[in-house]
């Protein structure tokens, strides 16, 4: 069994940020593999589904909390499934150390600077779990600072190089 953790900003006002880019693969997840709505879990403060990838049982889940405080979200789900070990945990995240259009899946490391992964490791007390590290970072000569434009919306054209990474991981989850 896998669980894979989208992490982002609950809200409509978010919803096309740059930082939901965790919720949004997690949101590409359910729809191409048909499952059901979300159900949602009051005390992981999370919507959740399951889906089966090659044959084996994952739960999809998305934030309910702000991208900060994402690792009560963790400890709670983790909590909740007991059998589950942290090399079964995938963290779905963006990731401005990397280029718009390229993704890492990585185990025990991850970016130079994610409060979102912060806030996880600080509450599990490990850095030892799963990155899927989306990355958003299409700046070019505009040197916006980082937490201005994770939580600017992505344009129409960058949404479309997304679907395209998001297809790209996909096929990586399931070779």
């Amino acid at each position: 069994m896998k669980v894979l953790i989208g992490l982002g900003n609950p809200g409509f006002q978010y919803q096309k940020n740059r930082h939901n880019a965790g919720h949004m693969f997690i949101d590409f997840l359910k729809q191409v593999n048909q499952a059901p709505n979300y159900s949602s879990s009051a005390s992981a403060k999370a919507e959740y589904v399951w889906i089966t990838i090659k044959g084996e049982k994952c739960e999809l889940l998305k934030s309910l909390s702000f991208m900060n405080t994402s690792g009560t979200v963790v400890k709670q789900v983790l909590k909740k499934h007991p059998e589950i070990t942290t090399s079964q945990l995938y963290i779905v995240h963006d990731d401005l150390d990397i280029p718009l259009g390229k993704f890492k899946i990585q185990f025990g490391t991850g970016p130079k600077l994610h409060n979102g992964i912060r806030s996880i490791e600080d509450e599990l007390g490990t850095n030892e779990f799963w990155r899927i590290r989306i990355g958003v970072d299409n700046r070019g000569e505009n040197k916006v600072d980082g937490e201005t434009y994770s939580l600017e919306d992505f344009t129409e054209e960058e949404h479309k190089q997304l679907q395209s990474v998001f297809e790209n991981v996909y096929k990586q989850l399931t070779q």
